[in-house]
């Protein structure tokens, strides 16, 4: 065979790669036109069922339309998921602005007995959720502003274990000598107290826990 005809036959042999257009998964139908409207909107609420499932943290409605038809109404999709979901061991929670799964507060006790799997905030002390709670009602607060509400010092310790669980995060400097650091929540802090802002905050029993009863 010629070295011609061998170029042939290998150049025969090469196929033009795929783009990653050809690779990619087909587009999501979102209106599901084909479908009667009962099994449309059964099917926008698995969606989103599988979209809360699969995800760790809060989903917010923008989030959830994507993946809906146009015009339809995220809220009363959720709420006719919540309602399908009665009876189970778990509930849809509303909470840092968002929609996420959440096991239902009576099977809690079954859930720490299967595995060590607890409430987050079972090794604070009463004094640490009574700091977390002047920082939640009183943000941004400097550890100066907490020694006023608490007439003591807050140790770097305290913070440094409200920071490691992610309850509380470093906010902007205060605008006095030497610019110090503020404290304010975060997100992890509405999922963990089950909030859906901070204007959810309850009027008294966290005020009283940490001590103080004056407005906020």
């Amino acid at each position: 065979m010629s070295s011609e005809s061998g170029n042939r036959a290998q150049s025969s042999d090469i196929r033009p790669a795929k783009s990653a257009k050809d690779r990619s998964q087909p587009e999501l139908d979102h209106e599901l036109s084909d479908l009667p409207p009962e099994l449309r909107w059964r099917e926008w609420m698995r969606r989103i069922e599988a979209v809360l499932f699969a995800s760790a943290t809060p989903v917010t409605r923008d989030d959830l339309a994507r993946v809906v038809g146009q015009g339809a109404s995220v809220d009363l999709l959720v709420e006719d998921l919540a309602a399908d979901l009665e009876g189970r061991a778990f509930e849809i929670a509303q909470v840092a602005g968002g929609w996420m799964f959440r096991t239902r507060a009576t099977y809690a006790p079954a859930i720490r007995a299967a595995a060590d799997v607890g409430d987050q905030l079972m090794d604070l002390s009463e004094f640490d959720v009574a700091v977390l709670a002047a920082i939640a009602y009183h943000q941004p607060i400097t550890r100066d502003g907490l020694k006023d509400i608490f007439g003591r010092e807050i140790s770097r310790d305290l913070i440094g274990r409200l920071h490691a669980r992610n309850l509380i995060g470093t906010g902007p400097r205060a605008p006095r000598r030497g610019a110090p650091y503020t404290f304010v929540t975060t997100e992890q802090f509405l999922i963990a107290f089950g909030l859906e802002s901070l204007r959810d905050l309850p009027d008294r029993e966290l005020r009283e826990d940490a001590g103080f009863h004056g407005n906020p």
